[in-house]
């Protein structure tokens, strides 16, 4: 098997191009980026002094193909505090590597943003969580069966062996919880996907300790991980999974959840955002 291409080279060309367009001292100053998942892209639109571009226009970045899913860059003022969005991702179930889903963050990590919020539509697998709960991210297991950090090491992507016993900072953890002290907090488990999870396999990520399962965020988490980033995340309890609802799973219910819980979210990042220092 042949090695990847490099790839910093094409985060470079998407770095360049952004400071660019924008100037390098938009991302210098972002507080943080927030990474939206199904059906919560359209926090972008709430930001002040907004501007943004399709991530098609960005040399290099894949774009989303998935219903409920932006896909636009936005920089702009979230209560004051200026900030970066990605209104959607692109999955690894779409048929791009770790490293195309990863990109995109890898980018604005490269043009200087410290924090990054990532965030997602889940199914809930611990006993407290109901739809339309939101669960601060703790930790996480990556069942994926792959790695952004896979093939050549490259500089300015961190270090071969990154560790990783505190992936998720626990003052921004604290941060959230500040805001909204009965948020939930636990372990995601990110999988493949497209298909949900059988109900034995469900089991299988219960007994593993996960309280909520999804398709995305844990290779976006390992990658701005290695490169020295600080990070929090947000699942959004968006049904039960497999063998704990009745029902069966689709992703009409996912973006269906998106919109419901859409006043809530907006007003917990909105908030994180302007008590972040400068």
């Amino acid at each position: 098997m042949s090695a990847p291409a490099a790839e910093l080279p094409l985060v470079q060309t998407a770095a360049a191009h952004l400071a660019a367009l924008f100037g390098a001292e938009t991302f210098a100053r972002a507080r943080t980026a927030l990474v939206l998942g199904s059906g919560l892209k359209n926090l972008g639109s709430q930001l002040a002094d907004r501007r943004e571009v399709p991530f098609g226009s960005v040399p290099g970045w894949p774009v989303p193909r998935v219903e409920g899913h932006g896909g636009s860059l936005v920089v702009g003022m979230a209560r004051g505090a200026p900030v970066v969005c990605l209104t959607g991702r692109v999955h690894m179930y779409e048929g791009w590597t770790a490293r195309e889903a990863v990109r995109a963050v890898r980018t604005l990590r490269m043009l200087g943003v410290p924090r990054f919020l990532l965030t997602n539509a889940a199914g809930g697998i611990g006993d407290d969580l109901m739809a339309g709960d939101l669960m601060v991210i703790s930790d996480h297991l990556n069942l994926t069966g792959t790695t952004p950090l896979l093939g050549p090491v490259e500089a300015g992507f961190g270090p071969r062996f990154p560790d990783q016993s505190s992936v998720w900072d626990p003052t921004l953890r604290k941060l959230l919880r500040s805001i909204r002290p009965d948020l939930h907090e636990g372990v995601y488990a990110g999988l493949l996907g497209p298909s949900y999870e059988t109900p034995a396999e469900v089991r299988m990520l219960r007994g593993l300790g996960a309280s909520a399962v999804g398709m995305s965020t844990v290779v976006e988490a390992i990658a701005l991980n290695a490169m020295g980033a600080k990070l929090a995340g947000l699942s959004l309890v968006s049904n039960l999974a497999a063998g704990i609802a009745d029902t069966p799973l689709n992703h009409e219910e996912v973006v269906a959840a998106g919109v419901q819980a859409e006043g809530q979210f907006t007003e917990l990042v909105l908030e994180y955002c302007s008590r972040l220092p400068a």
